[in-house]
């Protein structure tokens, strides 16, 4: 990727709640989360809440390319308090993708070790000697001109866990610049989006969930 420019987009994230404690956004895809190296690389999603939120905190990542749901703290114990809940995977992540070719059959589990790649970096890649444990639940959508919609269920919560599972098993998403090859990767973005998560409220333990729609 050493061809990358990086060039997010000018739509704002859109703020689905916040109280006291949490903030749920909406992010664009191709924004980053988190600054990455380099001053060209200072606009993302973290420093754009800081303007209406200077007190954001992080829990979690979407990848640059994926859109969806994500939640931050707005205090240091809702912080803690959602971050274990993702450590110890309390939290439940709904994804929708479209995958290259038709996936069979129509519920699944992919169960393969990752770890990072490292000559290839950031890529991951399948390890059975050295790869931590990563499960991902599939259920078919619907199949379509050669397609499949699917929504992912990450067990575990790896980095581009979906992307290289998804490849593993013959489907890569559709627009994936890292994972697909030929035509599967000739789409206008990376076709994964966080559609819902669930997780405790910090203040009282509630269950919430909330979702966002899928643009593509």
């Amino acid at each position: 990727m050493s061809d990358f420019v990086y060039a997010p987009p000018a739509e704002p994230a859109r703020i689905i709640f916040h109280d006291h404690q949490i903030l749920i956004v909406d992010k664009p895809a191709g924004l980053l989360s988190v600054p990455g190296r380099g001053e060209d690389r200072s606009d993302c999603l973290i420093n754009r809440l800081r303007v209406a939120f200077p007190d954001v905190l992080l829990v979690h990542r979407l990848d640059l390319d994926t859109s969806g749901v994500m939640v931050f703290a707005l205090t240091p114990a809702a912080q803690r308090h959602l971050g274990l809940q993702f450590e110890k995977r309390q939290t439940k992540k709904v994804y929708v993708a479209r995958l290259w070719g038709e996936l069979q059959p129509r519920t699944g589990r992919v169960d393969l070790p990752l770890t990072v790649d490292w000559p290839n970096r950031p890529r991951q890649h399948v390890n059975h000697e050295t790869g931590r444990s990563a499960q991902t639940d599939w259920r078919v959508v619907r199949h379509d001109a050669g397609m499949t919609r699917v929504r992912l269920m990450p067990v575990t919560g790896r980095s581009h866990q979906l992307r290289v599972h998804m490849k593993e098993i013959g489907h890569p998403i559709l627009g994936d610049a890292l994972y697909a090859e030929g035509p599967a990767r000739d789409f206008p973005r990376l076709m994964l989006h966080a559609e819902s998560l669930r997780f405790r409220h910090p203040d009282g333990g509630k269950g919430l969930s909330f979702s966002a729609p899928c643009p593509f």
